[in-house]
């Protein structure tokens, strides 16, 4: 029996969601046997030639012949935030913290780029708006602190400003990438091959080591597959099947709190209480903007 357009959007999304919920257990896994430029190094490799050959495989490779200087100027840029400084940054993070606190600190990245929006493109800051970003950094306050919200005691505060810091790192990202009119799966096979370039000079100038346990190189390739590369094109097949974005992009709200799940699983941590409350903050906070756009979208 045939499934119809939406399914195959939902089973997508759904892919797609369940890849983004392994990635953080992936990372202090990978970062056991691993050091941080090495690990950039390896899954950034292994994502650019994975959507090299995709794009290789379909019809954007004629889309090669037709770009201009300044795409592939814009596409070296953007490989220059991401996945070069965002991945040395939230890679460190995740070294330096427990995967229950990184991962949800580094999804304030939705709130940081309507801030950022609203200060480097003009664009203004309702009411809503702010109320969202106060209960959010309301809920990173509670996970940084792990509850001790009065004593305003950071855990790790190094760990803390590198997560919060690669969320900046990603909006920035973002703001670029509404610059650019190419396909969205040939720009980041673009971004990341510029990537590569660029985690290989930095790995060669500080001279960092490479080694790499069997289990290491494997986790180091299955990042690259499944948080940089192939999830990010399943989730463009989700968006172009699917009757409307909003009918897939909510599943996306799922991923923490299964990645909370398979952290307590895998890596045997203890759930902090603070870390459900702050995460549910955050997260609720990034709803109630993001509703609020959806109510107000058709008012005159």
């Amino acid at each position: 029996m045939a499934i119809s357009r939406q399914q195959r959007a939902l089973l997508y999304a759904l892919g797609s969601v369940l890849c983004w919920s392994t990635v953080a257990t992936a990372f202090k896994l990978a970062l056991r046997d691993v050091g941080v430029p090495a690990l950039v190094l390896y899954s950034t490799l292994t994502s650019a030639l994975v959507l090299s050959a995709i794009v290789a495989a379909s019809k954007r490779r004629n889309a090669l012949r037709d770009l201009t200087a300044k795409d592939v100027l814009l596409s070296s840029i953007m490989g220059l935030l991401n996945p070069f400084a965002y991945y040395l940054v939230l890679f460190r993070a995740y070294d330096l913290l427990p995967a229950q606190e990184a991962q949800p600190l580094n999804y304030t990245w939705p709130i940081v780029l309507s801030l950022m929006a609203a200060l480097l493109l003009g664009q203004k800051v309702r009411g809503k708006d702010a109320v969202a970003m106060l209960v959010s950094f309301c809920g990173v306050i509670v996970i940084s602190t792990r509850g001790d919200v009065g004593g305003l005691h950071f855990t790790n505060p190094e760990g803390v400003a590198l997560a919060v810091g690669s969320s900046v790192i990603w909006a920035s990202y973002w703001i670029l990438n509404m610059r650019s009119t190419i396909d969205p799966v040939l720009r980041l096979a673009l971004n990341f091959c510029a990537g590569t370039v660029y985690i290989a000079v930095f790995v060669l100038l500080v001279g960092a080591d490479l080694s790499a346990s069997p289990s290491g190189a494997l986790a180091a390739v299955y990042i690259g597959l499944f948080e940089m590369g192939l999830t990010f094109v399943l989730w463009m097949s989700a968006l172009r099947h699917a009757r409307s974005a909003a009918t897939v992009s909510n599943l996306v709200y799922l991923s923490p709190f299964l990645s909370l799940l398979i952290i307590a699983t895998v890596l045997g941590e203890n759930i902090y209480p603070s870390t459900l409350i702050g995460l549910v903050l955050i997260v609720g906070g990034i709803l109630w903007q993001q509703f609020g756009e959806r109510s107000g979208s058709g008012a005159v």
